[in-house]
């Protein structure tokens, strides 16, 4: 296998791409029959064109991507289409295969190629020196292929659980209705009259410096999503940084909310495996009276759209330039309140859906812990 550099196996076209202001774009957009690309993907349809289906052409982006390593920066197109000028355009010489050299480039780490402090930029000429391992052209297809059958089956699963969370979603509309609009007529009562705690921490002093491999796990903003808690870069406290933050231990069934910044209004449950825990100043704990509220039907309530919709426009109301949503806001939310015995059997019903997912999202950390094996022994 040897090394090159990437100007010196792909031809650059850029001198072809062309940006079109919004009001350029505006008049080309009655019939919108073709992708106009930018940085990062296809961001809007017109009606011409500046490449034709019979050029397979490889995207970078210029300005504005993600190119650390193992984030995708690229993407092909191979039908008609418009590049603006916030996307290099690559076509591949004689020899070289496009979805490698997509593959590559989105698992290197290219910030060093990267320059700006604001907003960074891969010029043409970092683009031509990216160093990358080029094997024979039919070891490239054989890697691409592998790659991309394994990306299709953890796409299969990726559908199947969002059929799932779609399921759940549709049940909850059926059985309470909008949460906000309260149509079905569900009693309704302040967040702080079913709670038991609401409250956010802290970061300890020192910040992510201070964090330690193993430990007491320290709940950032990170890892909550909307019914999903994502592991990594969990942060871990040492038990004496913990015990600082013993106001805000993470128990069983509690439910996250992030009160700040880009991710306000995400949430899920905590899960138990990573108990004991703590929550930073971004995250606030919901702990339910289980004897009136469940914790299953309290995050599926925040989750909906409608819901969702309400907390983003609290975030927005204080007015300072990052959204945040206060405890006060928190604890004076009103919710419906239905029989607690419909909302465990909507708790029920999750629990069953939940038991079902399992081995799919077994199968697809399989898939995805492969994928990622692969990439290292091809591309690392």
């Amino acid at each position: 296998m040897k090394k090159v550099k990437l100007g010196e196996v792909t031809i650059n076209i850029d001198n072809r791409r062309k940006p079109l202001n919004n009001l350029q774009r505006s008049e080309k957009s009655f019939s919108k029959k073709y992708p106009y690309c930018g940085a990062n993907n296809i961001i809007d349809f017109i009606d011409e064109y500046i490449f034709d289906e019979n050029e397979e052409i490889l995207c970078i982006a210029e300005d504005g991507g993600n190119w650390g390593k193992d984030e995708e920066c690229t993407y092909v197109m191979n039908e008609k289409c418009w590049v603006n000028n916030h996307a290099h355009v690559l076509k591949m010489k004689t020899g070289v295969d496009i979805n490698y050299i997509k593959l590559i480039l989105d698992y290197l780490d290219l910030t060093p190629y990267i320059t700006g402090s604001t907003r960074g930029k891969l010029t043409k000429s970092s683009l031509d020196k990216i160093e990358i391992n080029l094997p024979n052209y039919h070891t490239q297809i054989s890697i691409s292929k592998k790659i991309s059958d394994i990306q299709k089956l953890i796409t299969k699963k990726e559908t199947q659980i969002q059929k799932y969370n779609e399921l759940v979603k549709s049940r909850f509309n059926e059985m309470f209705g909008d949460p906000v609009l309260n149509d079905m007529g569900w009693e309704k009562h302040r967040l702080s009259k079913l709670t038991l705690k609401i409250g956010s921490g802290a970061t300890p002093r020192g910040g992510r410096e201070s964090y330690v491999n193993e430990g007491i796990a320290l709940i950032r903003s990170m890892n909550v999503y909307d019914g999903k808690f994502i592991f990594k870069d969990l942060a871990y406290l040492t038990n004496v940084q913990a015990e600082k933050l013993n106001n805000v231990i993470v128990e069983s069934d509690d439910v996250l909310l992030n009160i700040t910044g880009a991710s306000v209004s995400r949430c899920c449950i905590v899960p138990q495996n990573i108990l004991p825990a703590r929550v930073n100043q971004h995250v606030s704990i919901i702990r339910c009276k289980k004897h009136l509220l469940s914790p299953i039907f309290l995050n599926q309530l925040l989750i909906t759209s409608e819901f969702k919709s309400l907390l983003l426009k609290i975030g927005e109301s204080s007015g300072a330039t990052r959204q945040a949503i206060t405890k006060n806001q928190i604890e004076e939310l009103y919710v419906p309140f239905p029989p607690l015995a419909l909302q465990n059997e909507f708790a029920d019903f999750v629990a069953q859906v939940d038991k079902s997912q399992l081995a799919i999202q077994k199968s697809l950390e399989e898939l995805e812990t492969l994928k990622k094996s692969l990439m290292q022994e091809y591309f690392g």
